[in-house]
């Protein structure tokens, strides 16, 4: 069979290799159980877990985290200090990526090192239902998701090869099966949570990271092997070569937009803090009698992203056949600058509400805007690291990208313990100012990373 024949018999899934399918499949149960976890995450510590704590009852590590807490911010409330915890989480779990990238890179390889990030967060979901090993099963769910995260995008990229148009589109497919599972996971997770109790939400979250790893073992046969879809494995053949100028000179380029992204995410990862605070006590859900569960809102990002990843994949397509499509820097620029507008609705929401509970439309409208801002950088982002990063060092770079995260949601959750402090409407223009500098950034070192990434930007 030709090379040619092989590829066009490849195409089963959207136009994309079959293995991608498999990947997708796996990315959706690991974030149907993270984003079933993340849903009930501020609400279980400011409605219960802290609450008790603070009455007495026994978490183990509370107290040594509440005075690290309350040495970054002065004293904490139980919302402040749900804020930190909850930034701090979510920080670090983009921050071990980082390093299960090296690990990856130089000893285990992406499919083991999947297999190890499964186990051990399989094991950190099902202790989120002990009380009093929160912060052990947090950890525990930290580690695991710095094997997992940037050894399964880095097997999306290495089913193309580096010139293949379809690399962009194929990650915002995979970006779909992402939110696919977070739009099932608060439904479920979170209804069980608020409705039966909270450690049935969490039992849920752990028996989807079960079947993602199953997806992935049984589905391994489809994965990367040979022909084109060998580059995984010459990826770690080729760890032992120097780097090249230009390639420090395109790593130093990924890194400037890697760091540049993190005021972005600071304002995005509000959705899961602030605005979750803001969805259970301003928000009303009282549709014809049947009072709806708060967390069902975390269910509208990942049904935007789902609905209008397609569109946008076939929109930039049709630009790219004119040679129209935006740069990645300026398709950037365009998501933080949606993030602006969605902070701003905020606050014009927050200055004619008063405090009262709203029309649901504000907070939606709000988050539809921070979503399409979302997607103009986040599977873009991805797909970039996979493009421009040296082959020597592609899984330690995609851990630059989560890390980068990692850094955004710290100052999320530090932005996040002033919603009590100050009034909602400064709160929200602040979070809209902190969204529009890295647009500004991304329009005024446009020219200088493209001579730094040449066509690849």
């Amino acid at each position: 069979m030709s090379a040619a024949t092989q590829i066009s018999s490849e195409r089963t899934f959207f136009g994309h290799p079959r293995p991608l399918f498999t990947l997708f499949l796996t990315e959706m149960w690991e974030r149907f159980s993270y984003y079933g976890m993340k849903a009930l995450l501020i609400l279980y510590m400011t409605k219960y877990l802290f609450v008790n704590a603070a009455q007495g009852q026994e978490i183990w590590g509370f107290q040594a985290v509440k005075s690290i807490v309350e040495a970054l911010t002065g004293s904490t409330s139980t919302q402040s200090l749900s804020s930190m915890v909850y930034g701090l989480y979510t920080g670090f779990a983009y921050f071990t990526p980082f390093f299960g990238g090296i690990i990856a890179d130089r000893y285990w390889g992406q499919r083991r090192s999947v297999y190890v990030g499964a186990v051990v967060m399989a094991i950190g979901h099902f202790l989120m239902a002990v009380e009093n090993l929160f912060f052990p099963a947090l950890i525990l769910l930290i580690i695991g998701n710095g094997f997992f995260k940037p050894n399964i995008s880095t097997q999306v990229g290495g089913l193309y090869e580096q010139n293949d148009e379809r690399r962009d589109r194929a990650y915002t497919l995979f970006y779909m099966g992402i939110n696919l599972g977070a739009f099932f996971s608060p439904l479920i997770c979170g209804t069980l949570g608020q409705k039966v109790g909270w450690h049935w939400g969490f039992g849920a979250a752990g028996v989807g990271m079960i079947i993602g790893l199953l997806t992935y073992h049984f589905g391994g046969k489809n994965l990367p092997q040979s022909l084109r879809k060998d580059s995984i494995q010459k990826i770690e053949a080729q760890a032992q070569q120097p780097l090249t100028k230009e390639d420090w000179t395109r790593t130093w380029a990924l890194i400037f937009m890697c760091v540049v992204t993190i005021f972005f995410w600071g304002v995005y990862e509000q959705q899961g803090n602030t605005l979750q605070l803001w969805a259970d006590q301003n928000t009303n859900w009282n549709f014809f009698g049947f009072e709806i569960p708060s967390t069902w809102y975390q269910s509208f990002n990942p049904l935007v992203i789902f609905f209008l990843a397609p569109v946008l994949d076939r929109f930039w397509a049709w630009q790219a056949r004119r040679n129209q499509e935006p740069s990645t820097a300026t398709k950037m620029a365009l998501g933080c600058f949606m993030g602006t507008g969605a902070l701003i609705v905020m606050f014009v929401a927050a200055k004619s509400l008063g405090g009262e509970k709203g029309n649901v439309l504000w907070l939606l409208g709000s988050t539809f805007m921070l979503t399409v801002g979302e997607l103009y950088i986040s599977p873009i982002g991805l797909s970039l690291v996979t493009k421009v990063a040296p082959a020597k060092i592609v899984s330690m770079m995609m851990g630059v990208w989560f890390l980068a995260s990692f850094f955004g949601n710290y100052v999320a959750g530090y932005i996040g313990t002033y919603y009590d402090r100050i009034p909602k409407g400064d709160f929200f223009l602040l979070l809209a100012v902190l969204a529009l500098i890295p647009g500004l950034l991304f329009i005024g070192t446009q020219k200088k990373l493209t001579r730094s990434l040449g066509s690849q930007i």
